[in-house]
């Protein structure tokens, strides 16, 4: 299996650190054979708002052109894509695909880190939740999945997170989740950064071996993401055997190849 990352940011985000270039070196001395940027998207919110988790729209330039330009300086030590990572807010959709193909990036990856609008602050993950916002969650994953707009579906289990345990509740909407990815054939990541992040943990609501045992029993597929927010996260290797070891206990089919974007 070719060792890989689709799941990398940059500082433009504004909650990661170190350079475009840096991570690349990382990269590169952990022996992967291929680095995906894709860092968080900016939308057209309203002119009032500045989101504190993603790039400004003024930076698509710099984050696309900037790594375009690292990409040809060590296209013969590592491939390099560039990509996105996407919530699915329906109504600027149409001004995402707009600037997929402005930008011709190689793919986008689905996190559904908002249920609708970040700017009505309906979120997922470190934010406690309830199962009224659980299944706001599913139904934006849903609607997401069916677009066929993303190449895999980032830590599609953060939702458990925020929740605080895995019931009835949590098991449901992970056994639907699965299924309509399965219909879809989409990709589902194995986030690993609490792995890394958090590794002397004894118990881990995120990633939730409890979600991926229902992944592997209705025959989905994964691929391990770091979530790197700092370069040096793309050195650390226990984290990554980890997940290895995790997975193949569970039976799920592991990928090292994602669907890229065509463009004319």
């Amino acid at each position: 299996m070719k060792k890989v990352n689709y799941h990398t940011h940059t500082k433009r985000c504004k909650h990661a650190g170190g350079s475009d270039e840096e991570y690349i070196e990382s990269a590169i001395k952990s022996g992967f054979q291929e680095l995906g940027f894709a860092d968080h998207t900016p939308w057209p919110f309203d002119s009032s708002y500045t989101s504190s988790m993603r790039m400004d729209i003024e930076q698509l330039d710099d984050y696309v052109n900037h790594l375009q330009i690292l990409k040809q300086k060590y296209v013969n030590q590592i491939s390099i894509k560039i990509g996105l990572e996407c919530e699915y807010f329906k109504e600027y959709i149409p001004w995402l695909r707009h600037i997929i193909e402005e930008y011709k990036v190689d793919y986008v990856i689905f996190g559904n880190h908002f249920s609708s609008n970040e700017q009505k602050n309906v979120g997922y993950g470190k934010m406690k939740t309830d199962e009224t916002a659980l299944e706001l969650y599913l139904e934006t994953a849903i609607k997401a999945i069916e677009s066929k707009l993303f190449a895999y579906f980032a830590h599609p289990d953060i939702f458990i997170r925020g929740y605080g345990k895995f019931d009835d509740v949590c098991e449901r909407i992970s056994r639907q989740i699965c299924e309509k990815a399965k219909e879809y054939d989409l990709i589902l990541e194995f986030n690993i950064s609490n792995y890394i992040c958090e590794p002397d943990s004894k118990h881990y609501l995120y990633p939730c071996l409890d979600f991926w045992k229902i992944a592997s029993e209705l025959g989905c597929r994964c691929i391990i993401g770091y979530d790197a927010h700092q370069p040096q996260v793309l050195e650390q290797q226990n984290g990554y055997l980890k997940a290895i070891a995790e997975l193949e206990k569970i039976g799920i089919e592991i990928v090292d190849v994602i669907p890229f974007l065509n463009h004319l």
